[in-house]
């Protein structure tokens, strides 16, 4: 597919007290998912940019860090609109689930939990309020837009949220409660409950079913029931999809694509659901993004499709094409996935080298994993045991995760050290509020992070490009991408003697070019194959 060139404002915001920054120049850079820097977010816990719709910020029964915490769509809109994400060279902003979620508590044996995190659904067709309102999230995809930032939205279709005094049971030919899943084949890992009191989809019945009783109600307590059934209508005429249970969630799910443009789904617990439901929301998905380009021409950012990637928990980037069921072998990506998350990464990058981790990687994403890609991490908001859980080893995470091919994920806070030991129970460790007031827009970690994921933003053959290696000692290696008549070319030296350093380029760059250091902002030339630069610094980012 042809990807048009775009104008991208990078702005490496080095900001003071008085807010003052400086703007580098403007990049023309294709833009490819195969090297996309995702930032990834609780909204809750993100920042809060609207007081008064902290509904349930205060809850006395509520566990460590487990009710709602106040961050909201318009503290996303602020960092958007401060830069904060540009200076990152973030691509796209990954939000957890924003429908509205259960309002009663569950105790899930760490204390009284909320639905803050966005996974328990209690109706796919309304925003949550304690985060915001669909015109905050309208303006939110806008605000991004703008920015040459694209959106990711999480959903969920495995389950509702748990059943509480005030969010009632879905009806039986909607849900089941039993039995929980053993995770032994695929019947163990599909046609059960995740935990205990997580009501699961039948999408294995295929059988047609009428509007659950407890949207009926709610929609006309709300005075909206007329305006749904007449959507509902309108739909099922116009796809001829029968009234499965799924296809009513796929229905309201694509109206987000529909009527704010997002740009892609994370789609929560995929290997819970049988491929058929992934084969047919993608496929709408896609066809709606399509309509939406075409009736929003001034907002389109590019011409790649809808963009899906996918939570196959332990999905290893080793496993190729195929997710191991226990019993079966199962390819996401034949069901329409672009992308899968790699949950190999954070092991890799621990017991690999940087030549043994880029050649691997190299050579997976280039053979069999071909027109497809994954995205790495080293911390997510439910991976108890993340690359870096003391926040000892912080510069390297960095180096690693953006200088690796494939996908980036930053989860919030990783560029500031955001802490995951805080003294709450299980996951809940991992979702600390985002401490701005602590946020030195001048620390060296930030500034190192910013740096990597300026040159990555602007630089496709970073993620998507084949590797070459050129020196192990200082570590040297070269990316290439070619995209129609663009082609990107850089080179990278990482654990290079600080002060004075000669660097051989290979065949990358011929003598008399003319390069510059995105790490030091120096710029070089090339003479007998080499570079001498003089910087205080042991990485060197090279490019013309």
């Amino acid at each position: 597919m042809r990807i048009k060139v775009l104008f991208i404002l990078f702005v490496f915001v080095f900001a003071c007290k008085t807010k003052e920054s400086e703007t580098v120049s403007i990049t023309k850079v294709p833009f490819t998912w195969e090297n996309a820097t995702v930032y990834f977010l609780l909204t809750d816990r993100f920042n809060d940019g609207d007081s008064s719709n902290n509904l349930d910020t205060i809850t006395n029964k509520a566990a460590p860090y487990r009710g709602f915490m106040g961050g909201d769509l318009k503290g996303v809109i602020q960092k958007i609109e401060d830069g904060y994400f540009d200076s990152l060279g973030v691509t796209a902003i990954w939000t957890t689930p924003i429908v509205q979620n259960i309002l009663g508590s569950v105790d899930e044996g760490t204390g009284i939990s909320y639905g803050f995190h966005g996974y328990w659904t209690r109706d796919w067709t309304e925003v949550d309020e304690r985060i915001g309102t669909r015109e905050d999230f309208k303006n939110m995809v806008k605000a991004a837009h703008k920015h040459g930032i694209r959106v990711l939205m999480d959903i969920v279709l495995n389950h509702t949220g748990p059943v509480t005094p005030v969010d009632p049971l879905w009806p039986s030919d909607w849900v089941k409660t039993e039995p929980q899943c053993v995770y032994k084949n695929v019947e163990s890992t599909i046609n059960c409950t995740l935990v205990k009191n997580l009501p699961d989809i039948r999408t294995e019945d295929n059988k047609e079913v009428g509007l659950p009783t407890v949207l009926v109600e709610k929609w006309k307590k709300e005075g909206r029931y007329d305006q749904e059934v007449k959507e509902l209508e309108e739909y099922f005429a116009r796809t001829g999809n029968p009234r499965y249970n799924y296809y009513y969630i796929i229905k309201w799910l694509i109206d987000y694509i529909k009527e704010y443009g997002i740009d892609g789904f994370r789609i929560d617990t995929a290997k819970h659901v049988e491929g058929y439901v992934w084969k047919a929301l993608i496929k709408e998905a896609k066809e709606a993004f399509l309509d939406w380009k075409k009736l929003h021409p001034e907002e389109v950012l590019d011409d790649n499709e809808f963009y899906t990637v996918g939570e196959v928990y332990n999905y290893f980037i080793g496993n190729g094409l195929m997710y191991d069921y226990g019993d079966k072998k199962y390819n996401f990506f034949a069901d329409g996935y672009k992308s899968l998350i790699n949950f190999d990464f954070k092991y890799d990058a621990t017991r690999s080298t940087y030549d043994s981790l880029f050649i691997k990687y190299d050579t997976l994403l280039h053979n069999n994993l071909k027109g497809y890609t994954v995205i790495n991490y080293i911390s997510s908001h439910d991976d108890g045991q993340p690359y870096d859980v003391k926040r000892e080893k912080t510069f390297e995470s960095a180096t690693k995760l953006l200088l690796c091919q494939g996908g980036a994920q930053i989860y919030y806070g990783d560029e500031v050290a955001r802490t995951l030991q805080v003294p709450a129970a299980g996951d809940a460790t991992l979702r600390s509020f985002m401490d701005w007031t602590s946020v030195s827009t001048q620390s060296d970690l930030l500034t190192h992070w910013r740096k990597l994921g300026m040159f990555r933003a602007q630089h496709p053959s970073i993620g998507a490009g084949r590797h070459t290696t050129i020196s192990q000692m200082p570590y040297t290696f070269s990316r290439t991408w070619s995209n129609g008549s663009f082609t990107d070319q850089t080179l990278v030296v990482l654990d290079a003697p600080k002060g004075k350093k000669k660097v051989v380029v290979g065949e990358v760059f011929k003598d008399g070019d003319l390069l510059i250091d995105h790490y030091s902002g120096k710029s070089v030339k090339v003479s007998n194959g080499q570079i001498t630069i003089d910087s205080q610094f042991d990485i060197v980012l090279l490019s013309k």
